[in-house]
């Protein structure tokens, strides 16, 4: 009995101590269960939905994950088609800058209400690898005819499409585009965009980044998708409280870029709910082009950027670096090295105004000199001054010296072969004494400027090679010698912070492989802007993109500057009274009077000369001073006295004693069959009139191969006529001699129809006078806007 009795106690207590751990079980289960809740939405609240590489938390994702099938791009030309809604549409100027700044080349065509297409082919190859809409609308509304000729160049080319739909205040709630099994929703205010890692197009942009926060504008369109080609690229939430379409379903996050996989109907495409105004779709839209083109336009992933620190020593009292500031400049350099390989400031002095400060400024100079080594050191100028005020070369050259020995005298290193000139004075327009003085002193292999070809837009920046010296695009980056302190910035510190995180300065980075940024001594001191701002922006593209970022000494990086862009090598001259900031750093000695009004061009044997002996009888008609090597004729834009400069071009124009009506004018049987000479004189002399000779070929053969002279030629053999050099001999006088005529070039095109004239002058020889007031009485009204003798 007692051991029954005993047995049902410990059952009781067994079913008790059961019960209680199961109890116990079942609360410790719920603590953690809700806490690792709490801890997993307040990570997606505090991230922005940041850890989305399950597919499983996006409300668009097919049943599986799909793969593309892969680009071939081996049948079309690299080349965009770009449809634009106009010449002057905000969207389409910002595709435009993309790929211009990128080196894409592209085809831009006025989108037209029934979506009539250029020719996409030519002798079997397809000429476009993209076709993008400005307005994704005006693709799925093309009648059928044109649709079913793009979709199936596309199909059958590899060919890909990438559209934006930018809604307003027009647009219907949502929208269902023609043929595709999707659906818009327009106007719609978000926040907090992602990036989803699983998309296949992202190449530069890097996942999972999350930018926090509202988007810009509430006209943004979301798409709703139930098809498996689909996939999203990037997803944001709804801002709360604002107005939505009834008939937008509820999801927690909605896609605003979509990645068309081609499994409905064999074209991939990349469609945005929005402009490029968010910083994120201008990175996105590179890799779609990346990707879609099968890598043929892509951008490298490597970057080289150099930061230059101009002015050292230079700057008011209370402007300049301190000791502390010195410090805090070591210090952010070594912190850019984590993040920039081989990072290193560059220095530009001005030995004149070494200790001009402060006593706590002067020290500050003074451990910029103890720090030498830990910096690369480049000349400006002794006095700062700007190099085209001097008129003579002895009188550079005096001033470079005298910074050269205050290098030698503080141990600064001489030997960087990089140097800038105050203002970018002298370096573009030339100013050749420039050019010689620093080759002479301090055997200078580089320099930079921003002027060439001109200031802005700054994606026509480029490089180009003069006297020996190569000379590279400079970038600015918002910081100039009076923005100094951070909460008075110019417009605000916003503006500063938006170029760094996705703005203007980011993308010159994004956009060019290679970055020559311009700072001063005073953005170092102060509020350390300069340090601020490179901080700021080596993190957010390290956090935001897979770019890798490093610094080369200034002579290999020109030299890879020059692999990269090859076709830079030669300069193409401007006038440089046509851009205010080039005649603010031209010499005032040079004018732009001794520059030719008019042209006389056609194939040699045509008569150019005799019309140029002719046009000389008229009073206010003056040639070039002829050349001791080429005789009446300056052979500029042809040959190799082009690289010689616009200085030596117009020493052979004599001054016009009236500016208003004398003419200037120079002649040349050497211009019009030279691929290169069109395009010069067009970028320095794009006002002039142009007066091309044509005759009958079978009187040009005649007079190359057949003169009549007692000293003949074999029959059928060319013979070169009398005084004419071999090598002005064209190629097509063989052609021209056995009865067939070589059309020469069609780039005349490059002057406009009113500046070209073309004329025959067949009776020259007969009615000199009556043929040479062709000019003057042309069916363009008095051409050269001048009297007849």
């Amino acid at each position: 009995m007692n051991l029954i009795g005993k047995l049902r106690r410990s059952f009781r207590t067994l079913i008790v101590l059961l019960a209680t751990f199961c109890l116990a079980s079942i609360v410790i289960s719920a603590y953690f269960l809700y806490t690792g809740y709490k801890q997993e939405m307040a990570l997606v609240e505090t991230t922005g939905r940041a850890e989305c590489e399950d597919l499983k938390l996006l409300p668009y994702r097919s049943a599986e994950l799909r793969t593309p099938k892969p680009i071939d791009p081996s049948r079309t030309d690299p080349t965009v088609l770009l449809f634009v809604e106009s010449q002057y549409s905000q969207l389409g100027q910002d595709i435009i800058a993309i790929l211009e700044s990128s080196k894409f080349q592209y085809h831009m065509v006025i989108a037209p209400a029934k979506g009539d297409i250029p020719p996409l082919t030519d002798n079997g190859r397809g000429k476009y690898t993209i076709v993008i809409y400005e307005n994704i609308l005006k693709y799925v509304s093309m009648d059928s005819w044109n649709r079913e000729l793009l979709e199936k160049y596309c199909v059958e080319y590899s060919v890909s499409i990438i559209g934006f739909h930018k809604a307003n205040e027009n647009s219907s709630p949502s929208t269902r585009l023609k043929g595709l099994p999707l659906q818009l929703y327009n106007n719609v205010a978000l926040r907090d965009c992602v990036v989803n890692p699983q998309s296949p197009l992202l190449r530069i942009t890097k996942a999972p980044r999350v930018e926090q926060g509202p988007l810009p504008g509430e006209d943004w369109t979301v798409f709703q998708f139930n098809h498996s080609t689909y996939q999203p690229v990037l997803l944001s939430e709804l801002q709360p409280a604002r107005p939505t379409p009834a008939t937008l379903p509820r999801a927690a996050l909605y896609a605003t870029v979509i990645q068309d996989l081609g499994l409905h109907d064999g074209i991939q495409r990349v469609l945005f709910g929005n402009n490029l105004a968010f910083w994120l779709h201008k990175l996105i839209f590179i890799d779609a082009i990346s990707f879609l083109s099968g890598k043929k336009l892509t951008l490298s992933l490597e970057r080289y950027i150099l930061v230059d620190i101009d002015d050292i020593f230079v700057g008011k009292e209370g402007t300049r670096m301190n000791i502390n500031d010195v410090k805090a400049l070591l210090e952010t350099q070594n912190l850019l090295r984590t993040q920039v390989a081989n990072f290193t400031f560059n220095l530009g002095f001005s030995g004149k105004f070494y200790h001009t400060g402060t006593e706590e400024e002067d020290e500050g100079d003074d451990l910029l000199l103890r720090s030498v080594d830990e910096f690369w050191w480049f000349p400006h100028m002794w006095s700062h001054m700007q190099p085209h005020l001097f008129h003579n070369e002895s009188s550079l050259v005096e001033q470079m010296i005298l910074n050269k020995e205050f290098a030698m005298e503080h141990g600064i290193p001489t030997g960087m072969g990089y140097a800038v000139a105050p203002h970018h004075s002298g370096v573009y327009p030339v100013h050749v004494q420039l050019y010689e003085a620093w080759k002479k002193v301090w055997h200078i292999r580089v320099t930079s400027t921003e002027e060439y070809p001109h200031l802005k837009p700054a994606r026509y920046r480029r490089g180009f090679i003069h006297n020996g010296i190569m000379v590279l695009p400079r970038q600015t980056c918002g910081l100039f010698t009076h923005t100094i302190f951070y909460k008075e910035y110019p417009g605000g510190p916003q503006e500063l912070d938006k170029s760094i995180r996705g703005g203007e300065l980011f993308l010159t980075i994004l956009l060019n492989p290679i970055s020559i940024f311009m700072t001063h001594l005073s953005n170092y001191g102060n509020d350390r802007l300069g340090l601020y701002t490179f901080a700021n922006l080596a993190s957010f593209i390290k956090s935001s993109t897979n770019l890798r970022l490093q610094t080369l000494p200034p002579v290999q990086l020109a030299q890879k500057y020059f692999q990269l862009f090859p076709e830079q090598t030669d300069p193409l001259w401007q006038n440089p009274c046509d851009d205010k900031r080039h005649r603010d750093i031209w010499s005032r000695d040079k004018t732009c009077d001794h520059l030719p009004k008019f042209l006389v061009i056609g194939p040699q044997k045509t008569g150019t000369t005799a019309l140029y002996l002719f046009l000389l009888m008229h009073p206010s008609i003056i040639s070039n001073l002829p050349s001791p090597k080429t005789f009446e004729e300056v052979q500029f834009f042809n040959g190799n006295n082009y690289h010689k400069g616009i200085d030596w071009y117009m020493e052979f124009f004599p001054t016009p004693s009236n500016v208003t009506t004398d003419l200037l004018f120079e002649k040349s049987a050497n211009y019009f069959h030279s691929e290169e000479a069109p395009r010069r004189a067009a970028s320095l002399i794009p006002k002039a009139k142009i007066i091309t000779i044509l005759i009958d070929p079978s009187d040009r053969a005649y007079s190359w191969c057949c003169p009549r002279s007692s000293q003949e030629s074999a029959p059928g053999t060319p013979r070169i006529p009398n005084g004419a050099a071999p090598s002005r001999v064209p190629p097509s006088a063989g052609k021209l001699c056995a009865g067939r005529t070589d059309p020469g070039p069609t780039n005349c095109s490059l002057a406009g129809h009113g500046q070209r004239m073309g004329t025959s002058l067949a009776g020259l020889g007969v009615h000199p006078f009556s043929v040479t007031a062709k000019v003057w009485t042309c069916p363009w009204t008095r051409f050269l806007h001048h009297s007849p003798i």
